[in-house]
């Protein structure tokens, strides 16, 4: 079992998820935070996961670094916003591609003020990925506000729907190895998992990452824990600790 320190100011406020909160606001500390774990491979988390060959190109995002792939030939755009958010006013930039508008809060559990991600969500999720692993040439891009929680926890969903034999660890192992610094939306997986029928494998794999993030920056337990992702964490200090190299 893991142990990290319970101490420390939160940084999170009003019990928002984490993409909710302005990139003005303490939880872009966060974000940063998270960004800074881009020097720790997924080999170190998932030591055992055979590389992946995807059957389409893949990129995760946030909003702010939309315009950076405006130019890479797109074809199939999941945009997650909070319900109350403008639309990104760059899509009308990306060219012609099939586009899913996803509109929830990044919360795992039900709360006041907030639209949780839902099995309706979920379906309209993985209805948007069937046959993407047959099309010639696809280039799927998942974006929510930064890149790290909805749109990470939705991109292994659509993975794992056109590869399911492959496992959780895989999938999640290679999803690191695009986006280093992701936290997947733990209520997402949870969902996707069910529907899939992939009878816990991808729950399992996402606790690895929160452990594997959390072992690398201990201070994010407190700030999770306060932001209304306790449950992901009380994951993360039931996972054993990694094997040494």
């Amino acid at each position: 079992m893991r142990n990290f320190p319970p101490g420390g100011s939160p940084v999170l406020a009003g019990g928002q998820g984490c993409d909710v909160i302005s990139p003005a606001g303490t939880f872009a500390r966060l974000k940063r935070m998270l960004r800074g774990s881009v020097d720790h491979g997924p080999a170190a988390a998932f030591p055992t996961a055979a590389p992946l060959q995807l059957p389409f190109r893949v990129t995760v995002c946030g909003i702010d670094e939309l315009a950076s792939h405006r130019d890479a030939l797109v074809s199939h755009l999941l945009s997650i916003l909070d319900p109350d958010w403008p639309a990104p006013g760059v899509f009308g930039r990306f060219g012609e591609n099939h586009k899913l508008e996803l509109r929830f809060n990044d919360v795992i559990d039900d709360r006041p003020g907030s639209v949780a991600p839902d099995a309706a969500h979920i379906r309209q999720l993985l209805d948007f990925g069937a046959g993407l692993d047959r099309e010639y040439d696809a280039h799927l891009l998942v974006h929510c506000h930064a890149g790290i929680s909805r749109s990470s926890a939705s991109m292994a969903l659509l993975i794992a729907r056109a590869m399911p034999d492959q496992p959780g660890e895989s999938i999640f192992a290679e999803i690191m190895r695009i986006r280093p610094q992701i936290w997947p939306n733990l209520r997402i997986v949870e969902l996707g998992d069910q529907a899939l029928g992939r009878n816990g494998d991808l729950i399992a794999a996402a606790h690895r990452v929160y452990g594997f993030q959390l072992g690398k920056r201990p201070e994010l337990a407190a700030a999770f824990r306060s932001g209304g992702r306790g449950r992901e964490v009380e994951a993360a200090l039931r996972e054993p600790e990694p094997a040494a190299n």
